[in-house]
């Protein structure tokens, strides 16, 4: 099975600044505002968006729910935000830089299954996981415009 990285990004214009857009979006526990999946998000207690903080993600679909724990990887603010999930199977992350014109910023959401996500997909599904990984792939390439839309409509609100 192949195990190299997937990876994808996609940006949208926002009126909103880099630090606007990054207090919004380093504050997990509003992930549910605007993510077509996840729907809850929660610190380790005490925690924030700092690099390697613990959080908890709940995340729902028609035919399943889980819960995934995640590790802050980078936290520089008006820069990126990033984190890991599990043991780094799964990461993603927002870039800020400046817009085309003074109050607009280019926000980025980047999302990469990693080798030692494919891997883990590969013991854990067996045969069944390549469409596993398809699965998970078509979930991130359709929610990645959905969320960066709500997103959008959040930061302009």
């Amino acid at each position: 099975m192949d195990t190299t990285p997937r990876t994808h990004a996609e940006s949208t214009l926002v009126k909103a600044t880099r630090d606007e857009l990054y207090a919004m979006l380093s504050d997990v526990t509003r992930t549910g505002e605007w993510s077509p999946v996840c729907r809850e998000c929660w610190w380790d207690e005490g925690d924030g968006p700092r690099v390697g903080a613990w959080f908890t993600g709940r995340n729902e679909l028609p035919h399943r729910t889980w819960e995934t724990r995640s590790q802050v990887v980078v936290a520089e603010p008006g820069h990126e935000f990033a984190w890991v999930v599990g043991n780094g199977y799964v990461r993603w992350g927002y870039l800020f830089a400046e817009g085309d014109a003074p109050g607009l910023t280019r926000l980025t959401e980047t999302w990469e299954f990693t080798t030692a996500g494919l891997e883990f997909f590969a013991e854990r599904f067996g045969e069944d996981a390549p469409a596993q990984i398809e699965d998970r792939t078509r979930q991130a390439l359709e929610g990645i415009p959905e969320t960066l839309t709500a997103i959008k409509a959040a930061a302009e609100a």
